[in-house]
């Protein structure tokens, strides 16, 4: 499978000839194939998923098109944790090769587990996920994501590998080494989070390095939403390309779509990840087009299928033909999930949203925190945001100045006022993976 994505007078990933490039008919055929051997080994296998079909007096024969999918059962995070830690497989333990884990921050972690043949596959969707991020053979491609039970960093690992490209495991964290290695082994991209490459960044020039003097030219950011602010912002500061990759360790971890050369949403490797959009309230499936929460099946897992997986982000599915030449459709950049949503006297509020205000006003960081309290039953709402040292050591009036754009920035945004606190720089604690936005303090 992998290597016939591999052009031998090169020696090197050869995108031209992957799946991206299908046309629409060759495409269905192969999805609408895998639907149906997936669909099979499930109920075969699986004893949560063979009884949900038999409740509904399906089989696999019922699946004769991919709008059959419809008719088939939701599978939700929660189906993970009840079945901890080996009932969602489908494979016995003697053909599973690797396991990895959530962090599980509420109760028990997620497990998912991967066959060998699961492992080339997500060596290949990584590979193609790294090529739409302009990457090829030669680049030095510093991985900051963790390694370990979190799939990040060995997910982008094994793509950048399979890519031909040189890998400096270098994992998250210690982000003077982190800066060192960029400058003597002449990385030419860094895969990590955005918040903490916005870290990153801040430090090198406390470091007196210009990453924009650097040979790094791309970075590969996921793991968390970010907004086209941030990407403005991390552009201007690093001298850099940045692309958005999406990925979840339900599915297989990062490979499951991503950005291209032409940033106007995230190719889907739909060969693999069957993409479908629902009513998040209703679970009805919506047309392409329309925004509501992205359900994706597994076309090709063996270890562990998921079958129309709920995955609580928000978008749309992207059916205009893109400029970079990919067939496979685009989902539009996640910027929030329905489960992330704050209520805050009766407004919906997201942290996104917050971000994209915050990133409009000149002289504020990239850094905030939501807190919420309750006061007197009341849900109240905190946001501290980091401004610049020039900022934050003016006069009083300077800085009441920053502070009253910011508070309309975000009510224009929100919809209703906040209370703001202007904090010096470094004041809140830098992330060495994912950012924690909001710090919950409502009592009950």
């Amino acid at each position: 499978m992998l290597k016939e994505l591999w052009n031998d007078a090169e020696g090197g990933f050869h995108p031209a000839s992957a799946p991206d490039f299908l046309p629409e008919s060759a495409l269905r055929e192969v999805q609408l194939r895998r639907l149906r051997a997936v669909v099979s080994r499930a109920y075969e296998n699986v004893e949560l998923f063979r009884s949900r079909l038999n409740d509904r007096r399906l089989t696999p024969a019922s699946i004769r098109s991919l709008e059959d999918i419809r008719e088939l059962p939701f599978t939700i995070k929660a189906d993970l944790r009840d079945t901890y830690p080996f009932g969602l497989f489908a494979s016995p333990m003697t053909d599973v090769v690797r396991l990895h884990a959530s962090s599980g921050t509420t109760g028990k972690p997620i497990v998912v587990a991967y066959t060998r043949e699961d492992v080339e596959v997500w060596s290949e969707v990584m590979a193609r996920t790294l090529a739409c991020c302009s990457l090829h053979r030669g680049d030095i491609v510093q991985n900051a994501y963790g390694y370990g039970l979190f799939t990040g960093g060995l997910g982008a690992h094994y793509g950048a590998e399979a890519l031909g490209a040189t890998v400096i495991p270098i994992s998250g964290g210690n982000t003077d080494r982190q800066i060192m290695l960029l400058r003597d082994f002449g990385a030419t991209a860094l895969c990590c989070t955005p918040s903490y490459f916005t870290h990153l960044v801040e430090r090198a020039g406390e470091l007196d390095v210009d990453l924009r003097e650097l040979p790094l030219r791309v970075g590969v950011f996921g793991a968390e939403p970010w907004s086209d602010g941030m990407r403005e912002h991390i552009e201007a500061q690093a001298g850099i390309k940045a692309f958005d990759i999406y990925g979840l360790s339900e599915i297989i971890g990062p490979g499951v779509a991503s950005e291209c050369s032409q940033h106007e949403g995230l190719h889907v490797f739909e060969d693999h990840f069957y993409p479908e959009i629902i009513d998040p309230e209703t679970g009805e499936a919506l047309p392409d087009g329309a925004e509501g929460e992205l359900v994706l099946t597994t076309l090709s897992k063996r270890a562990m299928p998921m079958i129309r997986y709920r995955t609580r982000d928000i978008t749309s599915i992207i059916t205009e033909p893109c400029g970079c030449g990919r067939t496979v459709r685009r989902i539009r950049r996640i910027g929030r999930r329905s489960d992330d949503m704050i209520i805050i006297r009766g407004v919906n509020v997201y942290p996104s949203q917050v971000e994209a205000a915050l990133l409009t006003v000149e002289g504020t960081l990239p850094h905030y925190q939501i807190i919420l309290t309750r006061d007197q039953g009341l849900d109240q709402m905190t946001v501290e945001v980091e401004v610049t040292a020039e900022v934050f050591s003016d006069k009083v009036r300077a800085l009441e100045e920053v502070r009253a754009r910011i508070a309309q920035a975000i009510e224009h945004i929100l919809g209703i006022r906040v209370a703001l606190r202007l904090v010096a720089p470094r004041s809140i604690e830098r992330s060495q993976g994912k950012a924690k936005r909001v710090i919950d303090r409502r009592a009950g």
